[in-house]
């Protein structure tokens, strides 16, 4: 007996496990009566970070309301969904869809401003485990930095952009510590003009940053070690004019004196 009720139990939980595998994930959700409805529908799943059932209501109303204003939003929405679980290519993708199909949107600005956080969003992090973003391949962010330009010159007064300008910024930085991070490669083996020709880089291309006195200064050690006593000078010039009235101006004219 104690045999069959095992053989009985394994059979059941067999099944369990069966069914299981089957359902996976929900079936189709209850559908609202109207497109608007469902599209509530989902930004309610998807505030609650159920993904799958946020999908099929923004496809629902898609696929089932293709001549409504509530379609497009479904687009859209779509794109945020991806974005939702950084899924960062495919919600470019349909972002960039949207743009192309609804250039004259109302949120046409917002799916243009998306598009451009997704590089943003996808740039090396500084995970403690990893060696620091400087160190790591910059194709992302150099991405973002072209998108969010290329966004702020396109819609100059969208309500995005102010935030646009802040991540640009935080780009601009980003790939100036790189480029800080190469010169001080080269320069711990000596290789004084590289190290030059990369910090005339970082000032050129991202100029204004907080790296700019270390920069400038660096730059200047590595013209001293070239012996190219007159572009040492001029960089020393160069910190009066960038930083006037401030203590790296004040050092720049006593190197410059001395």
């Amino acid at each position: 007996m104690r045999l069959l009720r095992a053989v009985c139990l394994t059979a059941l939980l067999s099944a369990a496990g069966c069914a299981a595998l089957t359902t996976g994930q929900p079936g189709d959700p209850d559908y609202g009566t109207d497109a608007e409805a469902n599209i509530r529908l989902g930004d309610e799943a998807l505030e609650r970070r159920d993904f799958f059932q946020a999908e099929k209501y923004f496809e629902h109303v898609r696929t089932k309301y293709p001549f409504l204003e509530a379609a497009n939003e479904a687009e859209l929405k779509l794109a945020d969904l991806d974005f939702a679980q950084e899924k960062y290519a495919e919600a470019r993708e349909k972002y960039q869809s949207f743009i192309k199909l609804h250039p004259t949107h109302p949120k046409v600005d917002y799916a243009a401003y998306q598009g451009a956080l997704s590089h943003f969003q996808d740039i090396p992090s500084d995970f403690f485990l990893l060696p620091p973003s400087t160190e790591k391949d910059q194709t992302e962010v150099q991405a973002a930095l072209r998108s969010l330009n290329e966004f702020i010159r396109q819609y100059p007064d969208s309500q995005y952009t102010p935030e646009a300008r802040q991540k640009l910024e935080e780009t601009r930085r980003r790939l100036a510590e790189h480029e800080l991070y190469v010169a001080n490669f080269y320069a711990r083996r000596e290789r004084w003009k590289a190290v030059a020709q990369r910090l005339e880089g970082l000032l050129k291309n991202y100029p204004g940053t907080a790296l700019e006195e270390e920069a400038l200064f660096d730059l200047h050690d590595a013209y001293v070690r070239l012996n190219d006593t007159e572009r040492a000078k001029q960089t020393l010039q160069r910190v009066i004019e960038r930083l006037p009235g401030t203590p790296a101006a004040e050092r720049a004219q006593r190197l410059l004196g001395s």
